[in-house]
């Protein structure tokens, strides 16, 4: 990994840590995993949060008319904030299931 992006940065390892351990107060136990300059929060089945070390971002939604995912994004220097935005989204995937794209063959269920 290469060196603080400028001042005051932090790396993504670092802020996802910091995210992961936010979710652990929320009792939502997660793993992070490292490389290509981001690091990876994983969560639940369907559940990512990517983070470059100035934001967390996370599918929430499948955008039928443009085909593809809809992101939401939380500032990687509130992770308080972030993780409770991704402990409601963790509890409504829970509660419903994954995010999947219309028309795709997902497989067996």
């Amino acid at each position: 990994m290469s060196g603080p992006v400028g001042l005051g940065a932090v790396l993504p390892r670092e802020a996802a840590e910091s995210l992961r351990a936010e979710l652990g107060r929320l009792r939502i136990s997660a793993d992070v995993h490292e490389g290509h300059r981001l690091a990876l929060v994983s969560v639940w089945v369907g559940l990512v949060v990517w983070c470059d070390g100035q934001r967390f971002w996370w599918r929430t939604s499948w955008n039928a008319r443009r085909r593809r995912f809809v992101y939401a994004w939380h500032s990687s220097s509130e992770p308080e904030g972030a993780a409770r935005r991704v402990a409601l989204w963790y509890a409504q995937l829970r509660r419903e299931g994954p995010v999947l794209p219309e028309g795709v063959d997902h497989g067996p269920r």
